[in-house]
């Protein structure tokens, strides 16, 4: 296994964590494509509402049920060869999508990217763990995670843009011809990765989980649904409780992409300066305010929203490196390609299961408003509270919280 230890990260550690950055870039604008494309989908397809909800769920639930599969092998093989073996699967089926006839070959296709993709997430942050010293690994994590912001603030808008000129199959077929690129790339200058599996031989599939280790899925869990509590019917709730027009959400979107872009390696730094668990609970406190505050946004000019939006976005979708920094901080090496399979099927259910809940306690009113949408920020604090409790019995100290405890 090859260890990156330089007091600053050296030019080799920074291709490394950028190559790792575009593998998350093109499957999160895999993921985040076919929502703006479900009016042509529907259209050009013949889908229902219900048919296109399938085609979404898919690929997450998929994710979720991978992750779960990959505690029985990820961790035996090298990683280098499992993340290119992955990502190969996931190129064939995004050149798959842009290849189908149907809604059924769409489907099959969507599920096979899906699954894929869950388990590369788990094996780039394995990969980032294994070769990056604890003392970098915060900003290591949060440069890895720019690629989300990445997607919102250019993939997205570029797949919609290829779409306009190429039909809906364009964006898939060349997106797919991009992660091509990136998978050379990766076979060219990735290194080999492998001081896992001297732990791992011999092993049983669920050997080296603890109890308390399994609470660091809880706490992934947890701060995961209190954020998409709110995120899928912020749009919704913008356009019909505060104002805004459809042609202003891009805008809205745009600065929060961007913000988060530029933010996420800062809170990279602050985990690895003040410590994972500080820097966790900050955020998990600090987010409460922006949580009330844009549930309770009464009607407002556009650049109010910009603003507060950005400052929701920022540290909400902050709050997951320094989670991922602290968890990879507790989980062995031997057994951090499993952990982290589970722990990408508990953030994918998390999603998933807080998304349906929101949608069951808020009602449209008549005029297009949301009704309920105040009670659910409310809801939110409250589980970020509840994510605050589990982090300080994960942490297993109530005096200090160290930037690295101990396995």
């Amino acid at each position: 296994m090859i260890v990156l230890s330089a007091p600053s990260p050296a030019p080799r550690e920074r291709t490394l964590l950028w190559l790792l950055a575009a593998v998350q870039f093109t499957h999160v604008v895999d993921f985040m494509m076919l929502m703006p494309l479900g009016p042509l989908l529907m259209q050009r397809l013949s889908l229902s509402a219900t048919r296109f909800g399938a085609l979404v769920s898919a690929y997450t639930l998929a994710s979720a049920a991978m992750g779960v599969l990959g505690v029985f092998w990820l961790d035996r093989l090298e990683r280098k060869r499992t993340l290119l073996m992955l990502y190969a699967g996931f190129i064939i089926a995004t050149l798959l999508c842009g290849a189908a006839t149907g809604p059924t070959g769409l489907l099959i296709a969507r599920t096979v990217a899906g699954g894929c993709a869950g388990l590369m997430g788990a094996v780039v942050i394995a990969i980032v763990s294994d070769t990056v010293p604890a003392e970098r690994r915060g900003q290591a994590i949060g440069t890895v995670m720019t690629a989300y912001a990445l997607s919102a603030v250019a993939g997205v808008p570029l797949g919609l843009g290829l779409a306009n000129l190429g039909g809906w199959r364009a964006p898939f077929i060349v997106l797919a011809a991009v992660a091509g690129f990136v998978w050379l790339l990766l076979l060219r200058f990735l290194p080999r990765v492998d001081g896992h599996l001297s732990q791992a031989s011999g092993t049983s599939a669920t050997a080296g989980f603890t109890p308390r280790l399994a609470m660091g899925w809880g706490l992934t869990f947890t701060v995961v649904f209190a954020s998409f509590l709110l995120i899928p019917y912020m749009g919704a709730f913008m356009v019909g409780n505060v104002g805004l027009s459809l042609t202003d959400l891009p805008w809205v979107y745009l600065a929060g992409g961007a913000a988060t872009f530029v933010s996420s390696r800062w809170i990279g730094r602050l985990a690895d300066r003040m410590g994972p668990a500080r820097a966790l609970a900050l955020l998990l406190v600090a987010t409460m305010v922006p949580h009330l505050l844009f549930t309770h946004l009464p009607p407002s000019p556009l650049p109010v929203v910009a603003v507060v939006f950005v400052l929701f976005m920022t540290l909400t979708s902050g709050r997951a490196i320094p989670t991922m920094a602290l968890v990879a901080s507790q989980v062995p090496p031997s057994i951090r390609g499993r952990y982290f399979a589970v722990n990408i099927a508990a953030s994918d259910g998390a999603s998933g299961l807080a998304a349906w809940m929101g949608g069951l306690l808020l009602t449209t009113g008549p005029d297009g408003t949301l009704i309920g949408f105040a009670q659910l920020g409310w809801l939110a604090v409250a589980i970020s509270a509840l994510a605050l409790g589990l982090l300080w019995t994960f942490v297993g100290r109530a005096v200090r919280l160290d930037a690295t405890p101990a396995p």
